[in-house]
C-alpha cells in the first residue's frame, strides 16, 4: 500500500475534471477546434431519460391552477427574502426580463427558451444580482408542479402574472420552452476577462454604437442591456440614447417597443443600492457550499428589504410601484431631474422640487417617503427626441400605451419560441405576429411520384438540386427556431439576392419548381426539398446503393406580405463550409465558422462529417469550385472525400490564404486542391477518428445511410408538426 494515499503526501483524486494534471486540453491547446458545443447537450446530462417529451408532459399541466398559485405567490412574503412594499412583482419581471434579453437577433442565441439563467456565466452576472432570491422564491411551485413545467416557462410564466397582479392584462402567453440541464457552451458574450469592463473593449470606436462586435448586444460584460449609470458609468443621456437604441435593435426591438419596454418596465418595482455593493460577498458560482447557491451575501445591516443591494442604484420610478400606470411618464415629464449618488455611490437622477405626494413610500415603513430615482437610459427617454415623440404619443393615448407595452413584453419573452405552431397552452393569442415568420399551411393530398418525375424530367443536375435543397434549409437555427425550408423564403427578398445562394443558378431553377407546384398542387417549398432528395437518391444509386430519402409533405409557401425581410438579414448565412465558401475572409478560421453553422443547425460532430464529405463529392461546391472534391466521379454518393483524404500517397502544401494543394509524393503532380474546411477532417484528431471510419472499405454504404439521415434531419429542421 502507499502510504502517501492515507497520509496526505498524494491526493486520490483528479483535480479539475479534465485531466491528471488539472488542464484541460483546450488550455494546453488553445488554437485546437473545440467540438464541445455539438456535443454539449448530451443525454447523460439529461436526468429526464430518453422517453421524456415535455411538449406532451406540459400538455397536462393545470394552467388554472398554476396562475392561481402564482398569484398567491405575489403578495405572500417571506421573511426570509421579504417583498417590496409585500408584492414581488418588481422583482419577478427582472427575472423574467433578464432571462429573456439575452437574446440577440445575430446568431438568434441567448433568451429564455431554455432556462440557461440557473447556469454559470448567467446566474452570477453582476445584472442578476438577487435573482438567486427570485428563482428560489419560485421553488414551491415548481416542486408542486414538477415535471408538468419547466424552469423556462415558470421564470417567463412569472414575469407576466407579476404584470396580471400590478393591473396589466396579458397579451398572450405560451409554454413549450424546454431545460436544459447544464450551462451553454455555445453562446460568445464577449471576449473580456472582467465583469463589467470598459464598454470600449466591445466596441471599435465606443462613441459609434455600431461598432460593437458582432454578435453581442449588451454594452459591457455582465450587463443585460446598457449601463444605468451612463456610458462606461458616465452619465449623458444623449450618448446613453444611441447605445440604447443600438443594443434594442441586437435584440429585435424597433424605436417604439424600445421605449415602451423602458417605460413599462421601470413602472413598477425599483432599484436596489442602500448600501456599499464592493461589501456584497462572490457570487452564487464563487460562494461557499453553505450559501447552497445563492450570492452576493449583502452585510448591510438586514441585508435584505431597504438593506437590499443590486444594482447600486437606489429608488423607485414611480409614485405607486406595484401598479401598472401612467406613472412613469408623470413623473419624468412633470419634473425637471439632477444628478445625484445614490448611497452606494451610483450615479442617479432625482426630482427637483418634487411634491411630497408623489414621492414612494419606503418598501418596508409605509409613513416614510423617498425620492423616485431615474437612470441614464430614462433620461434618454425624454431627452433624445425621436424617444421623446414616441413618449408623447403614449401620454396623449395610455391604452395604446397598455396593448403596445403588453406585445412588446410578449415578443420579448416569446422571441426565441419560434414560430406559432410551437406555442402550447390556452392563453396563444389567435393573432399571427410578423416576426413569428408566419407560414400558411402546405398541401398534403397531391402525387408524391407525380412530382419527381417531373423534376427527373426538368434536367437539372444533382448539383443544382442538392444546392438549392441545401440553401433553403441550410437557414434554420435551432437557437431561436427562425430559418428552415418551410416557407420557401428563399424565393423572397432577402434570400434570393443573397450571394451564398447563388441568385444565377436560383434564377434558373425556381421557374421550373414553381411550373412543377402549380401544376401537381404541391407547394413550392416541398418541390424544392423533394428534388434535393431525389438528387441523393439518384447520387447513392450510382454509388451502388438503393435507398429511399424520406420525405414528408406539408410545407407552405410564405409571401412577401408574411415576411418581415429585415428581420431575415441576419440568417444570411456568411459562410457555408457545407458548400466551401466564404463571403470574405474573416478573422475567425473557416473550420471555426463551419462548427458555428453545424452547432446552429442542430448537428453533432458525426453529422457534419457526414455532410461535408457527401456534399463535396456531388458537387454542391459554391461557384463550381473544385476545392475538397477529391474525386474522379462527382455526382456519385462515395466515400472518396474520405478515402482520399486520408490516403498517404498524398502531401498537402499550402498555397494562399485558406488554399492548399494535394500532390502526389512520387510525381508532385498537383492531384485536388483544398481548403481549411476541407483539410481539418484530416488533421483534427476527433474529424480524423470519424474520417477513418468512412473511409473504411466496408463502410461505404453506412456513409451512404448516415448521410442520407442527416440530410432528412436538415430538411425536416423546421417541421414542428412531425416531432
Amino acid at each position: 500500500m502507499d502510504n502517501n494515499a492515507t497520509t496526505g503526501g498524494k491526493c486520490p483524486v483528479m483535480h479539475g475534471g479534465a485531466t491528471s494534471t488539472g488542464m484541460s486540453n483546450m488550455e494546453w491547446w488553445p488554437a485546437a477546434l473545440n467540438l464541445d458545443i455539438l456535443h454539449q447537450h448530451d443525454i447523460k446530462t439529461n436526468p429526464m431519460g430518453g422517453g421524456f417529451s415535455y411538449r406532451e408532459e406540459v400538455k397536462k399541466l393545470d394552467v388554472a391552477a398554476l396562475k392561481k398559485d402564482m398569484h398567491a405567490l405575489m403578495t405572500d412574503s417571506q421573511d426570509w427574502w421579504p417583498a417590496d412594499w409585500g408584492h414581488y412583482g418588481g422583482l419577478m419581471i427582472r427575472m423574467a426580463w433578464h432571462s429573456a434579453g439575452t437574446y440577440r437577433i445575430a446568431d438568434g442565441r441567448g433568451g429564455g427558451g431554455k432556462g440557461n439563467q440557473r447556469f454559470a456565466p448567467i446566474n452570477s452576472w453582476p445584472d442578476n444580482v438577487s435573482l438567486d432570491k427570485a428563482r428560489r422564491l419560485l421553488w414551491p411551485i415548481k416542486k408542486k408542479y414538477g415535471n408538468k413545467v419547466s424552469w423556462a416557462d415558470l421564470i417567463i410564466l412569472a414575469g407576466t402574472v407579476a404584470y396580471e397582479s400590478m393591473g396589466l392584462p396579458s397579451f398572450g402567453f405560451s409554454f413549450g420552452r424546454e431545460d436544459i440541464w447544464h450551462p451553454q457552451k455555445d453562446t460568445y458574450w464577449g471576449a473580456e476577462k472582467e465583469w463589467l469592463a470598459p464598454s470600449d473593449e466591445r466596441y471599435g470606436d465606443v462613441d459609434k454604437p455600431e461598432t460593437m462586435e458582432n454578435p453581442l448586444a449588451a454594452v459591457q460584460m455582465g450587463l443585460i442591456y446598457v449601463n444605468p449609470e451612463g456610458v462606461n458609468g458616465k452619465p449623458d443621456p444623449l450618448k446613453t440614447a444611441e447605445q440604447v437604441r443600438m443594443t434594442f435593435a441586437r435584440m429585435a426591438m424597433d424605436d417604439e417597443e424600445t421605449v415602451a419596454l423602458t417605460a413599462g418596465g421601470h413602472t413598477v418595482g425599483k432599484c436596489h443600492g442602500n448600501g456599499d455593493a464592493e461589501a456584497l460577498g462572490p457570487e452564487p458560482e464563487a460562494a461557499d457550499l453553505e450559501e447552497q447557491g445563492f450570492g452576493w451575501k449583502n452585510p448591510n445591516g438586514s441585508g435584505k428589504g431597504r438593506d437590499t443591494v443590486t444594482s447600486g442604484i437606489e429608488g423607485a420610478w414611480t409614485t405607486y410601484p406595484t401598479k401598472f400606470d401612467m406613472g412613469y411618464f408623470d413623473l419624468l415629464f412633470g419634473y425637471e431631474w439632477e444628478l445625484k449618488k445614490s448611497p452606494a455611490g451610483a450615479n442617479q437622477w432625482e426630482p427637483v422640487n418634487i411634491r411630497e405626494e408623489d414621492k414612494p413610500v419606503d418598501v418596508e415603513d409605509m409613513t416614510t417617503r423617498l425620492n423616485p430615482i431615474m437612470t441614464d437610459a430614462d433620461m434618454a427617454m425624454k431627452m433624445d427626441p425621436k424617444y421623446r415623440a414616441i413618449c408623447e404619443k403614449f401620454m396623449a393615448d395610455p391604452a395604446y400605451f397598455r396593448d403596445t407595452f403588453a406585445r412588446a413584453w410578449f415578443k420579448l419573452t416569446h422571441r426565441d419560441l419560434g414560430p406559432k405552431s410551437r406555442y402550447i397552452g390556452p392563453e396563444v393569442p389567435a393573432e399571427d405576429l410578423i416576426w413569428q415568420d408566419p407560414v400558411p399551411a402546405g398541401n398534403r393530398d397531391y402525387d408524391v411520384g407525380a412530382v419527381k418525375t417531373k423534376i427527373a424530367d426538368s434536367g437539372l443536375s444533382i448539383g443544382e438540386m442538392v444546392s438549392t435543397a441545401w440553401d433553403s434549409a441550410r437557414t434554420f437555427r435551432g437557437s431561436d427556431m427562425r430559418g428552415g425550408a418551410n416557407g420557401a423564403r428563399i424565393r423572397l427578398a432577402p434570400q434570393k439576392d443573397w450571394a451564398g445562394n447563388e441568385p444565377e443558378r436560383l434564377a434558373r431553377v425556381l421557374p421550373i419548381y414553381e411550373k412543377i407546384a402549380a401544376d401537381t398542387g404541391a407547394s413550392v417549398a416541398d418541390v424544392i426539398v423533394l428534388a434535393g432528395n431525389l438528387g441523393v437518391e439518384q447520387a447513392a444509386r450510382a454509388a451502388g446503393v438503393n435507398i429511399n430519402v424520406p420525405f414528408a409533405p406539408g410545407r407552405g409557401d410564405a409571401s412577401d406580405e408574411m415576411t418581415d425581410a429585415a428581420s431575415f438579414e441576419p440568417l444570411e448565412p456568411l459562410a457555408d463550409g457545407f458548400r466551401n465558401w466564404q463571403k470574405k475572409d474573416y478573422v475567425v478560421k473557416p473550420e471555426e465558422m463551419l462548427l458555428d453553422r453545424a452547432q446552429l443547425m442542430g448537428l453533432t460532430a458525426p453529422e457534419m462529417t457526414a455532410l461535408v464529405g457527401g456534399m463535396r463529392v456531388l458537387g454542391t461546391n459554391h461557384g463550381g469550385s473544385q476545392h475538397g472534391v477529391f474525386t474522379d466521379r462527382m455526382g456519385v454518393l462515395s466515400n472518396d472525400f474520405f478515402v482520399n483524404l486520408t490516403d498517404m500517397a498524398y502531401t498537402w502544401k499550402p498555397t494562399g490564404n485558406n488554399l492548399y494543394e494535394i500532390r502526389d509524393r512520387k510525381t508532385g503532380a498537383v492531384k485536388w486542391t483544398a481548403s481549411r474546411v476541407d483539410l481539418v477532417f484530416g488533421s483534427n484528431s476527433i474529424l480524423r477518428a470519424y474520417a477513418e471510419v468512412y473511409a473504411q472499405d466496408d463502410s461505404r454504404e453506412k456513409f451512404v445511410q448516415d448521410f442520407v439521415a442527416t440530410w432528412t434531419k436538415v430538411m425536416n429542421a423546421d417541421r414542428f408538426d412531425l416531432v
